[in-house]
């Protein structure tokens, strides 16, 4: 049992709870991660959502995992994913299909029958887009500089992303700089003519986010997707891969307690000293280490009174809330707008997306959302009985705060606007729901302890991204109070079944702990 002085305590044991236990304890530290719900996984589980019917409760697809952290796990031994040939199937009320695969050439081919010139253009749309990905990526797995205090890590990170910019070609250094502030419906408008084209390509960096296409920056997601690579499905669900990690973090000696939720972090002096859980019961720590939403972590966990005013005005102002709901279904059989690909997108062009996201600024949710699909029976029938599937669908726009009406007596009325959209795809999926679970954004904050619903922690647009996230001068994971770290998603480089903010706050956190 480690003296208390010498004890870690990690509160969650979200994805990123557990990669940062598995790493701090490799390094020789025995970390307790909390958790209040009774599995490990946080927001990545799988959840029985009728007899015989598993489906993602909320995140269906990793992020992905980081490279190293798939290397340092040897995650490739388990076997974990599937590899769709189709990434992204686009569906037209009309009946059309456009099918983005992994090879931009077979995606062009695809493209001739809805347009020759789109057909032409996507593979240098998509040589320009991974060569800025490639770019992008180091920027994830480094800590972000303090402005004010530059250290020699800083300046050398600083220096390996300077050569690795000063060797792109002019194009696509002038593409850099003048695709990332864009509206990404002016970017995917530039270069193609098909509707259905360009919102397949605009969705993807709206996703999680409180904008809309037109909205500035929202290229910014596009460039992140293209830097972390292609999601691909788990085998047996998304809670398979967080059962994984969590089976790799005790094995090299973290502890993990579910059922055992935090109500507080103990201070004294300034310093973080342990945590108080919901039962009373108090354990003491040199070190805390928070995977919760800053907002939770500070104005919940702490409070204002134990932090500098000025710093809680701040927290306050970092922007949590949520336009994402989820709905899952239990079928009965497959629905004819089912395709073999890793998302089905329902969002026909980008001002349908556009228009979804006005309803959700005026305190409403859309009629007609942009849906984000996945069937993953398809790819693993263990997950529903014979003959019978489980769609995931995460909707857009569906504001936490809402107009009229509140989520406890409207929440019914979003999973009828979810199934009638689906209907002009599919028009026999009413006959075939045997349920419906519906987690709207209050139920997301409330089951996952995630501030205002959001499903990144946060916001990821400019002002909270990268040297800015959460706060600037507080974005190298540790915290105003002394002992007390972030490792969640509301750290850089933010959302997304990644692991890397774990993995990152765990490396600074150890250099603190000597």
């Amino acid at each position: 049992m480690p003296r208390d002085r010498e004890r870690v305590v990690i509160i969650g044991a979200g994805h990123n709870g557990l990669v940062a236990a598995f790493y701090l304890a490799k390094a020789g530290y025995a970390p307790l991660v909390l958790e209040r719900a009774e599995i490990a996984g946080g927001s990545a589980v799988t959840d029985e959502i009728h007899p015989g019917f598993r489906c993602p409760a909320l995140f269906d697809l990793p992020g992905p995992l980081l490279p190293q952290i798939e290397k340092d796990l040897q995650l490739q031994k388990e076997h974990l994913f599937f590899t769709p040939d189709v990434q992204v199937a686009a569906l037209h009320p009309d009946g059309k299909v456009l099918r983005i695969y992994t090879d931009p050439n077979r995606t062009a081919t695809d493209l001739q029958s809805f347009s020759a010139q789109d057909a032409r253009k996507f593979p240098q749309f998509h040589s320009t887009l991974q060569s800025l990905g490639r770019v992008i990526a180091p920027l994830l797995s480094i800590t972000p500089p303090d402005i004010d205090r530059l250290d020699f890590h800083d300046f050398t990170n600083l220096g390996k992303l300077g050569l690795r910019f000063k060797h792109l070609d002019k194009k696509d250094a002038y593409s850099l700089f003048r695709w990332g502030p864009m509206p990404v419906a002016d970017l995917v408008s530039e270069w193609f003519e098909s509707e259905l084209l360009r919102a397949a390509i605009a969705a993807p960096g709206l996703f999680g986010m409180s904008a809309g296409p037109r909205s500035a920056g929202t290229v910014v997601g596009l460039l992140m997707q293209a830097a972390l690579g292609t999601s691909l499905p788990v085998k047996g669900g998304i809670g398979v891969l967080t059962g994984v990690l969590t089976k790799a973090a005790v094995a090299a000696g973290a502890q993990i307690r579910t059922a055992s939720g935090v109500a507080g972090i103990r201070i004294e002096d300034r310093r973080a000293t342990g945590v108080v859980l919901e039962n009373g019961e108090e354990i003491p720590a040199g070190a805390v280490i928070s995977n919760a939403d800053p907002r939770h972590t500070f104005l919940k966990l702490i409070g204002p009174a134990e932090l500098d005013p000025q710093f809680v005005m701040k927290v306050k102002a970092y922007r949590a809330r949520g336009t994402v709901a989820k709905v899952n279904l239990a079928l009965s059989g497959l629905p004819s707008c089912a395709h073999l690909a890793t998302q089905i997108q329902i969002g026909p062009d980008t001002d349908y997306l556009e228009r979804a996201f006005d309803a959700a600024k005026y305190g409403e949710f859309s009629a007609n959302p942009f849906l984000r699909i996945t069937i993953p029976s398809m790819m693993d029938s263990s997950l529903a009985p014979k003959g019978a599937h489980v769609m995931s669908i995460f909707v857009q726009y569906a504001p936490y705060h809402l107009k009229s009406g509140s989520w406890y007596s409207r929440r019914e009325e979003l999973g009828d606007a979810v199934v009638k959209t689906l209907s002009a795809y599919a028009p026999e999926i009413g006959s075939l729901i045997v349920q419906r679970r519906i987690l709207t954004p209050l139920d997301i904050e409330r089951r996952f302890g995630m501030t205002g619903g959001h499903i990144f922690h946060g916001e990821q647009a400019f002002d909270q991204l990268f040297t800015f996230r959460p706060l600037l001068g507080w974005s190298k994971y540790q915290t105003p109070v002394k002992g007390l770290y972030l490792c969640g998603s509301g750290t850089h480089p933010g959302g997304g079944i990644t692991g890397a903010p774990g993995l990152n706050a765990s490396r600074e956190i150890l250099k603190d702990l000597g």
